[in-house]
C-alpha cells in the first residue's frame, strides 16, 4: 500500500494522511458497492490493503452539505467524503486514475474493469 500512498501523494499534491484517507474511502466504497469477487482479488493482491477496507465514518453531515444521504448515498456519498478531505473534482478524478491504474498493475485489466463496471455510478467518473 505504501507504493499507492506515495503515488497518490505525488499525483494529488497532498500529505500522507490525506492520501491514506482518500484511498481508505475509495477502497471502503468499493468493498460496500462493488462486486465482491473482484474486490477480494484486489485486496489479496496488495500487501496491507485489508487495512484500507472497512466501514467509514458516517459522512451524512458533511456529504455535499448533507445532500448525499438524501440522494441515497452510493457514488454521491463517496464524492462528498472525498470533498470533505479537501479534494476537488480534478483531484478526485486523478485519485481514481491512480487507484485503478495501480489495480490494473496488481490484478490485471479484466478484473479491474469488472470492478469498475460492477460498481454503480463509478464508470462515469473515470
Amino acid at each position: 500500500m505504501e507504493e499507492l500512498v506515495q503515488r497518490v501523494m505525488r499525483a494529488l499534491g497532498v500529505d500522507a494522511e490525506t492520501a491514506q484517507s482518500a484511498i481508505r474511502a475509495v477502497f471502503s466504497f468499493l468493498n460496500r458497492e462493488g462486486p465482491e469477487a473482484e474486490m477480494a482479488k484486489l485486496v489479496a493482491a496488495i500487501d496491507g490493503a485489508e487495512d484500507y477496507v472497512g466501514p467509514t465514518p458516517d459522512q451524512d453531515a458533511v456529504t455535499l452539505g448533507g445532500l448525499g444521504g438524501l440522494m441515497g448515498g452510493g457514488i454521491m456519498e463517496i464524492l462528498g467524503e472525498l470533498q470533505s478531505l479537501g479534494l476537488d473534482i480534478g483531484q478526485i478524478q486523478t485519485l481514481g486514475e491512480e487507484i485503478f491504474g495501480f489495480a490494473r498493475e496488481k490484478v490485471g485489466t479484466e478484473t479491474t474493469d469488472k470492478l469498475v463496471r460492477g460498481t454503480p455510478g463509478l464508470s462515469q467518473f473515470l
